[in-house]
């Protein structure tokens, strides 16, 4: 006998219009800064425009991802298309992980070879990338814990913003101590903002690509309270994972004893729906169980 418990989203699952606007914006910040860098001849902002590039694109995909995870489910997509948010982010923090890297070595060479850098056009683009970021932010802002799609464009373009004050501190200090390491430096630190960060969203990628545990699920927990219900003898084949990061799904094999009545085995379904729904610190509303007999030749304890 088994359930399955599920509910239909809300909404949707990611808001595009939000994404839509920092594209936009980021596309527009994008143009005027690699004109900058032509002019002024600045690491620091070829480094962030480069950035902002990675940007545009992991916008684009971001905004891409949004459409397919709002679409419905189907009979070829039973769960839609909602891991579009995991390979959108994991793509993203690809990007920004190849820019990184060359913003570090690139940084690293041009300390002992520092070029003159036209400070005053320096200073210009860096304010006017921090007002287009600081703007996108505030876009961001309302979305940005919904899924992992969001963290990683909110996360984009913050660093983006940081990069921008990283490029307005190097103008003012060449242009008041003559230092153009100081662009070379803001370079670098960019680049330090972005590997970590990226790091960390490679990982959240991976884990749900990989089908991990949700984050913050103690499965040991979850097969204490099963074991605890009234009629359960054993349980096996407990599984639980992530279609994507709002999305957590738990399946199980319940053994109950010989003879459990209809009334029994639906109350005993609801109890552990309600278990799995309302205990934990994440809340697991599509959840499958089949109650097995403990007379079932089935294989109770060869499976987690």
């Amino acid at each position: 006998m088994g359930a399955d418990h599920s509910h239909a989203s809300s909404g949707e699952a990611t808001p595009r219009n939000r994404l839509i606007i920092a594209f936009s914006i980021t596309a527009s910040v994008f143009v005027v800064e690699v004109f900058g860098a032509i002019i002024t001849g600045s690491l620091a902002l070829l480094v962030d425009a480069t950035h902002m590039l990675t940007d545009v694109i992991g916008l684009a995909l971001a905004v891409t991802a949004a459409h397919l995870m709002n679409r419905p489910p189907s009979d070829r997509h039973t769960w839609g298309l909602r891991r579009a948010e995991v390979l959108g982010a994991l793509a993203q923090a690809a990007l920004l992980l190849a820019v990184g890297i060359f913003a570090l070595v690139e940084g690293i060479r041009r300390v002992f070879e520092p070029p003159e850098i036209a400070s005053g056009s320096l200073l210009f683009f860096g304010i006017v990338g921090l007002v287009a970021n600081v703007i996108s932010l505030i876009v961001l802002m309302g979305g940005r814990k919904q899924n992992l799609n969001m963290r990683a464009a909110f996360l984009e373009v913050m660093n983006d913003a940081l990069g921008s004050v990283a490029v307005i501190v190097s103008a003012i200090l060449i242009a008041t101590l003559g230092w153009y390491q100081a662009d070379a430096i803001a370079g670098i630190l960019i680049a330090l903002l972005i590997i970590p960060r990226t790091l960390i969203l490679l990982r959240a990628s991976g884990s749900v690509l990989l089908e991990s545990t949700p984050p913050g699920l103690d499965l040991a927990d979850v097969r204490k309270h099963i074991l605890a219900l009234p009629h359960v003898v054993a349980l096996h084949d407990l599984h639980a994972s992530q279609v994507s990061t709002d999305l957590p799904t738990l399946t199980a094999h319940v053994v109950v004893d010989d003879g459990l009545t209809a009334e029994d085995s639906a109350q005993l379904l609801r109890s552990l729906q309600e278990c799995v729904a309302d205990h934990f610190p994440v809340s697991v509303e599509h959840s499958t169980f089949q109650l097995e007999p403990a007379s079932h030749p089935g294989e109770h304890t060869t499976h987690g």
